[in-house]
């Protein structure tokens, strides 16, 4: 089985997770030709979770999933998980307009693996995430998509480039740390 329950249900939660957090940072330009004093007047709360989901979302959950079937091609079993109380904390920092606040998308268990397939499984989420970014520029440069997609795609492609160099910090609890950590335990033990 590809999904359990418990996984569609943490995968809907972060799609609106993370909305509802991005969507302070990640705004929609109104359309042209539209009523600045009718436009503000209006609450645009649920059109700017909308929209960021729309952007942040797929970096952030194919970045899970990028985890999780590299491991599942291991033979690992491996489990995509919503973090609900970093998103409690994180939301209620939100209403609470606190400056700043980390974030965790998701994460991954899966079942032990030998030190180079931890490392590519480690390194899988980043390297989505880098794919991501080449992709939302390549449709953008080479002008493959609507012009009226530009500035969401610039987005998209600047969110994913980050959350590749921040997952590929080697401290603990990233990704790079994981992966550099499995290839020091393969070739130094």
């Amino acid at each position: 089985m590809l999904f359990t329950i418990g996984e569609l249900i943490d995968l809907v939660i972060m799609v609106f997770a993370i909305g509802y957090i991005f969507s302070s940072f990640i705004r929609r330009e109104p359309a042209g030709g539209y009523d600045p004093l009718t436009y503000y007047k209006k609450s645009t709360f649920f059109e700017d979770i909308k929209y960021a989901s729309m952007i942040a979302a797929p970096a952030v959950i194919l970045h899970e999933l990028g985890h999780k079937f590299v491991a599942m091609s291991f033979g690992a079993t491996a489990i995509l998980h919503a973090p609900l109380t970093w998103y409690a904390i994180v939301v209620i920092m939100k209403l609470l307009n606190f400056p700043l606040f980390f974030f965790v998308g998701g994460y991954v268990s899966h079942t032990a693996l030998p030190p180079l397939q931890s490392a590519l499984v480690s390194a899988s989420g980043p390297l989505v995430n880098f794919i991501l970014y080449l992709l939302c520029m390549g449709l953008v440069r080479f002008r493959m998509i609507n012009k009226k997609y530009y500035r969401m795609l610039g987005i998209a492609g600047r969110l994913n480039l980050m959350l590749f160099g921040f997952n590929m910090i080697p401290l603990p609890g990233f990704d790079g740390f994981n992966m550099f950590s499995s290839l020091i335990q393969l070739f130094f033990h």
